[in-house]
């Protein structure tokens, strides 16, 4: 054991570390997010996979005492780091309060009613309320054309269970389920799980077409929460 170690080159022993993680992380990824888009089984191959490198892991310390302590050690600390973060993700809330771009409901001029100057103004475009699919959610999503120009997304009222790498999708079609969540565009990462916040919309998006918001987890591709939205 002793004439093993002493043969194997230093750098050697320092990258067994460092390829640990990688490899723990990279199947941690498949696993959860790559595979199925079924959350339950997402979760049992993740704690399938954390075991089998586990083992991987044991078996390497036993036999090498040259890789015994960095194959280890990278595969404790990867594991307690991916644990703090999917714990403190979904345990514990973010919560967002930003001042969010309004718009009245569109209502039809009355009979006989004077059309009157034109005033620039913000506009809604679509609107509609978050429904749960995995997870719990609330809230209203409106699409708004402001007054000085550009297009946001608002999301008010709003509440989701919180959850990894969580973003916020427009997607084209329903998206009843994961399997539908194929065609969207990504407005970015969830800024909180809870309050009001905006979102920019690019310039060229047909709303016509990507019409329904949804709370994304990326990490494990699951479906968090839906709002289809009307004009």
């Amino acid at each position: 054991m002793t004439s093993t170690q002493r043969s194997t080159p230093t750098a050697l022993r320092l990258l067994a570390a460092p390829a640990t993680v990688a490899v723990v992380l990279i199947g941690l990824w498949i696993a959860g997010g790559v595979i199925t888009n079924d959350f339950g089984l997402a979760m049992w191959l993740t704690a399938a996979w954390m075991g089998l490198a586990g083992v991987a892991a044991a078996v390497v310390g036993l036999r090498s005492r040259a890789f015994r302590w960095p194959v280890l050690g990278g595969y404790v600390v990867t594991a307690a780091v991916a644990g703090v973060y999917l714990g403190s993700s979904m345990l514990v809330d973010d919560v967002v309060h930003e001042r969010v771009a309004t718009a009245p409901a569109p209502s039809a001029p009355a009979g006989g009613e004077e059309p009157q100057r034109a005033v620039r103004r913000n506009v809604r475009l679509r609107s509609g309320r978050f429904q749960s699919v995995r997870h719990p959610g609330t809230g209203e999503v409106t699409a708004i054309r402001l007054a000085g120009g550009g297009r946001v997304l608002t999301l008010t009222d709003f509440e989701v269970d919180n959850g990894p790498d969580l973003r916020l999708y427009l997607v084209a079609g329903p998206a009843q389920s994961e399997d539908q969540v194929d065609d969207y565009v990504d407005l970015g990462a969830l800024k909180g799980n809870r309050g009001d916040q905006q979102y920019e919309l690019p310039p060229d998006l047909d709303l016509d077409r990507y019409s329904t918001a949804v709370i994304w987890c990326r990490a494990f591709s699951v479906l968090f929460a839906r709002a289809p939205t009307r004009g």
